[in-house]
């Protein structure tokens, strides 16, 4: 539905609307008792969708408190095509390449045959494995990250 043209005529409804959403400011402390009087009365008497919308003009649509709990709620699952857990693994995955290319190198050149690539393959995907586990564990207890409520 769009917006309604400033010059139309207003009803009764509309400004009752108006109304209500000047106590709610003025109740959570964004208008002062002369200031919601002054507003209210204005409210009552405007006749046209641009009057009313002047009347309300400077403040919010919704309390800002309620849009951070939103945001907080609404914060994306991680899972493994995260770049926080898609970067790390894919690092691992080019330094182990690299290291097996060299040991390839070495033993068909018949200058080595110890599978040292493995000391580097091993441990670090031993840590890759256990971090990308607690994160998708924690994250799966904790559906709602960064809420503080």
């Amino acid at each position: 539905m769009s917006d309604p043209v400033p010059s139309m005529r207003t009803t009764d409804a509309d400004r009752d609307r108006v109304a209500a959403f000047l106590q709610e400011h003025f109740a959570q402390g964004r208008l002062d008792q002369d200031e919601f009087t002054e507003r209210l009365g204005r409210a009552y008497k405007a006749r046209t969708a641009g009057e009313l919308a002047e009347i309300t003009g400077d403040l919010p649509e919704r309390d800002l408190a309620d849009l951070r709990s939103e945001q907080a709620a609404v914060a994306p699952a991680i899972s493994m095509r995260d770049p926080a857990l898609l970067v790390p693994w894919a690092l691992y995955a080019g330094v182990n390449l690299l290291c097996f290319v060299i040991w390839l190198i070495l033993v068909l050149t018949g200058q080595n045959t110890y599978p040292w690539f493995l000391w580097v393959l091993g441990p670090w995907g031993v840590v890759m494995g256990m971090v990308t586990f607690g994160v998708l564990a924690a994250q799966r207890n904790h559906p709602h990250r960064g809420d503080t409520a």
